[in-house]
């Protein structure tokens, strides 16, 4: 009897079987929403409004679903780590640019969104330079409270003048969430500079060839 020879997976399909994971599937729909929710707000009328309103709450419930999901089902992947921050900070950025469009957000309030985009743009550079040495900054539960209140923000902010319809303050209080995100903003992105840059001014030390 010739004894049968098994094969192990070949790397296409263990890619294939890691990318179309349930959490990163989740990740992707939450990118494939950012053009939708820009596409929104040439919606003439409320219905544009209620829409993205449902648009971003949905892709928000996403990020807390994915991370939950790859967690409870083991499907935690360096792609999923890659590609939910990046989501985030696109639907983040999206709305925001958005809402400063239209005049929702204006004036002094304005800095607020500035000091937000400009803190995810540097954390991302950050990260990015902290990849290539292997190392990566656990998120800490503060951050997570920060994107929370964040997100809270931008939802109640979407509503706009018919969102006082339900919540007669609805646009005052995204104000005031989206100042409380931008000092957590400030204080997370100083806490994460402050450890990543240990770990920067680490390599620069390392003896090597200077270019």
């Amino acid at each position: 009897m010739i004894p049968t020879m098994t094969s192990e997976p070949s790397t296409s399909s263990r890619t294939d079987s890691v990318a179309w994971t349930l959490p990163n599937i989740l990740t992707y729909a939450r990118i494939a929403l950012v053009p939708v929710l820009v596409g929104t707000f040439f919606v003439s009328g409320d219905i544009g409004r209620w829409i993205a309103v449902g648009i971003f709450i949905a892709a928000s419930l996403t990020d807390y679903v994915d991370g939950y999901l790859a967690r409870a089902l083991q499907q935690q992947s360096s792609l999923g780590t890659m590609l939910d921050p990046i989501a985030d900070k696109l639907l983040v950025a999206a709305a925001l640019l958005l809402l400063a469009a239209n005049e929702t957000i204006a004036g002094i309030s304005l800095f607020a969104a500035v000091i937000i985009l400009s803190r995810e743009i540097l954390v991302s550079g950050l990260r990015e330079f902290l990849a290539t040495l292997q190392v990566s900054v656990p998120v800490t539960q503060l951050a997570k409270w920060k994107t929370a209140i964040q997100m809270t923000a931008v939802t109640f902010l979407l509503c706009g003048p018919e969102g006082r319809e339900l919540f007669w303050f609805s646009s005052e209080l995204g104000i005031v969430l989206l100042w409380v995100a931008a000092m957590l903003t400030l204080y997370t992105g100083y806490d994460y500079f402050r450890a990543g840059m240990h770990h920067v001014i680490a390599a620069d030390n390392k003896p090597g060839d200077q270019g």
